[in-house]
């Protein structure tokens, strides 16, 4: 019988060899793998630990910015945030709503997490553009027709919203129509077109009907103001008419395009 030859040798021993080598160069792969989860599973829990269970991050203190009217100390209790507490566990949307159900003034509030220790709360409050008188009292109304807080003292420069809605006639019959809510809402669009210099001299925003908004001014004068619809160009009318007739007593600008003075 004849021998094998040398090429029929050499891929015996390859074959032979195969597997072999195979299996040396898959363990380390396993055990790297096998290292690998088991540092992401201690690293994981290491850090639920850090965030959760350890003393390192809890809550020690609220910083509160942004109030005008209110104190830090009532914005702090309103928010109610323990200390003490790990600072990853605070719900933000909880604190928000519990701010905003207990002070109507504040308009709006970031909250966020001041690691490793902090919560911080920066509000906006609502600013009044007009009041109501309630017995000694006043509401003040924000610019979206919200009445959201009762005072004492009228703050200073806000204009009193009077509805002089009379139950016969047109404002009758647009109190009907459109309800206070829709009334107030649109005296507050007319507050809100204003020029600056009538806003400082308006007393009074009077409302007769949802087109027969009337403004009183100081020293007697009057502005028949009409419903809020364009706002922007009634002011427009309304500064070139004072420039132009700096005596009178009464402008009318409910018709832009056709604006009126008269008295002196």
């Amino acid at each position: 019988m004849a021998g094998s030859t040398t090429a029929e040798r050499g891929e015996r021993q390859q074959e032979s060899a195969g597997p072999p080598l195979v299996r040396r160069l898959r363990r380390p792969r396993l055990r790297m793998i096998i290292v690998s989860a088991v540092s992401l599973v201690v690293l994981g829990a290491g850090s639920v630990w850090v965030l959760y269970g350890s003393e390192w991050l809890r809550v020690r203190y609220v910083s509160v910015s942004g109030t005008r009217v209110l104190t830090p100390a009532e914005v702090r209790d309103a928010a109610d945030v323990p200390t003490g507490v790990p600072l990853a566990s605070v719900g933000t949307d909880a604190v928000e709503a519990r701010l905003r159900g207990k002070l109507r003034r504040i308009d709006s509030v970031e909250i966020s997490r001041s690691w490793p220790h902090g919560i911080t709360l920066k509000v906006v409050e609502r600013t009044p553009v007009l009041l109501t008188r309630e017995g000694g009292k006043f509401t003040e109304i924000d610019d979206e027709g919200v009445r959201f807080a009762t005072v004492g003292k009228a703050p200073r420069g806000v204009p009193m919203l009077e509805l002089a809605t009379s139950r016969k006639g047109s404002g009758a019959a647009s109190l009907r129509r459109f309800g206070t809510g829709r009334l107030v809402r649109e005296a507050v669009r007319v507050a809100g077109s204003l020029p600056a210099a009538v806003a400082r001299d308006t007393g009074t925003v009077r409302v007769g009907s949802f087109d027969a908004i009337t403004l009183e001014l100081g020293h007697g004068r009057t502005v028949e103001w009409g419903s809020g619809e364009n706002g922007r160009a009634k002011a427009r009318a309304l500064t070139a008419l004072m420039k132009a007739a700096p005596d009178a007593r009464h402008f009318d600008v409910s018709v832009p395009t056709a604006p009126a003075s008269a008295g002196s």
